[in-house]
């Protein structure tokens, strides 16, 4: 009972982080488009890196989607070590690299505390 709240209140931090990311990529706030010309990718990487976060959400929430749930994950991983290194790679500040890894730290956190319920059904 004790790793289902833990589970579930380190997921709904994770949410809560990829809602506010995704809705402010989608409208392309200026200080998110700040951030793309920093990392000197194009624009446009907003509008597919909002929406997926987004879609995410709806993975790590819905109770009934184990597999889809580890792609979220996955995605999740990749959106965040990508981060980092895109960070790193122009020399950015140390709040701008230290971001991503906070936002990857709480993602490992709720993936480890997962429930037995709610983990892919392993097959011998």
């Amino acid at each position: 009972m004790k790793s289902s709240v833990t589970y579930w209140i380190l997921t709904g931090l994770l949410a809560a982080w990829l809602a506010l990311g995704g809705i402010l990529d989608i409208l392309r706030v200026p200080a998110t488009r700040q951030i793309m010309a920093t990392l000197h990718y194009p624009d446009y990487m907003l509008l597919i890196l909002g929406p997926a976060k987004l879609l995410a959400i709806l993975a790590l929430l819905y109770p009934r989607t184990r597999l889809l749930r580890e792609w979220a994950y996955a995605g999740v991983a990749i959106d965040g070590i990508g981060a980092f290194l895109s960070h790193c790679a122009v020399g950015d500040t140390a709040v701008h690299i230290g971001a991503p890894l906070m936002f990857l730290a709480l993602a490992a956190a709720g993936y480890v505390a997962r429930p037995a319920a709610l983990r892919p059904a392993v097959s011998k």
